[in-house]
């Protein structure tokens, strides 16, 4: 379904451009080690000695030994005009969504070529990066007590595109998702210079969804539903939510200095209650299990 406003919902989440009580600030990323409200660098064993690592973000009320969803998120692209870095370290979308608990938040590398770095611009040695997906996230999990039956994949800009082009690479990689949240851009809405970009393969990837949840939220999802998606709506149970980023934020404002940014959920609106709202539907009562 598509997810509308009224009028007088508008006008309040265009007063909340001017307010910048109460928004959320993502912790910045330490090297200390993991603990409950901690954003915290991380390397798999696999890269020791290089420059590749995910970053991990354990929630306030995270106690050992519990359960918890888990958030698994990809970045954007390198975006200066946005103040988009590419950069693990520099993810938002995923604490946004959570405000900081209930649930572990992870944010997965794109590993580059030489399998040295994390990758910045687009999808650098992809099977390294699904790979990297495949090990880590039940990894993760197992030592901090990640819910492997409620994983979460999400992304922003490049990142959105990711939960199907490396979420969905394969049978193996799609079983570990319950659900996805996208934001600004879509797999198959449109066709960009990487191999298998076009709407045929995206359709493929798409369909190892088998029906399961998907947000699609973005400045302009009722154009991915047109152009795309309103022909494939069995291949997942879609849900459109058409964010007015400019109303939420007075931009350029603060942090807020462009339209496509992946902060929109750090300020209070109707728009993030109901991502709220829809996520805890999909976990429904296995939060803290």
């Amino acid at each position: 379904m598509i997810l509308r406003t009224t009028l007088a919902f508008a006008a309040a989440a265009l007063s909340l451009g001017h307010a910048g009580a109460g928004d959320f600030v993502t912790p910045p990323m330490t090297h200390e080690a993991p603990a409950a409200g901690k954003r915290v660098w991380q390397q798999a064993p696999e890269y020791r000695d290089t420059d590749v690592y995910h970053s991990l973000y354990l929630p306030q009320n995270w106690l050992p030994g519990k359960k918890y969803p888990v958030l698994v998120e990809y970045t954007g692209n390198k975006f200066p005009p946005g103040k988009g870095s590419g950069e693990v370290k520099d993810a938002n979308l995923g604490y946004g969504i959570s405000g900081g608990s209930k649930f572990i938040w992870v944010v997965m590398p794109f590993i580059a070529m030489d399998k040295e770095h994390n990758e910045v611009t687009w999808w650098g040695d992809r099977q390294s990066t699904i790979d990297y997906c495949k090990q880590n996230v039940p990894r993760i999990c197992k030592e901090f007590g990640g819910d492997l039956e409620n994983l979460v994949i999400c992304g922003f800009s490049r990142g959105a595109i990711a939960t199907s082009y490396i979420g969905l690479a394969d049978d193996e990689v799609a079983r570990l998702w319950k659900a996805v949240i996208t934001h600004d851009h879509f797999d198959g809405v449109k066709q960009w210079p990487y191999p298998e970009s076009n709407r045929q393969s995206a359709i493929h990837r798409l369909s190892r969804l088998r029906g399961r949840p998907v947000l699609v939220c973005g400045q302009h999802t009722t154009g991915v539903r047109r152009k795309f998606l309103g022909e494939h709506m069995d291949l997942a149970a879609f849900t459109f939510l058409d964010i007015p980023v400019n109303s939420i934020f007075n931009i350029p404002e603060g942090p807020y200095l462009h339209s496509h940014t992946d902060l929109w959920m750090h300020r209070p609106s109707i728009y993030r209650d109901q991502v709220k709202t829809w996520i805890q539907k999909v976990i429904g009562n296995h939060f803290e299990k």
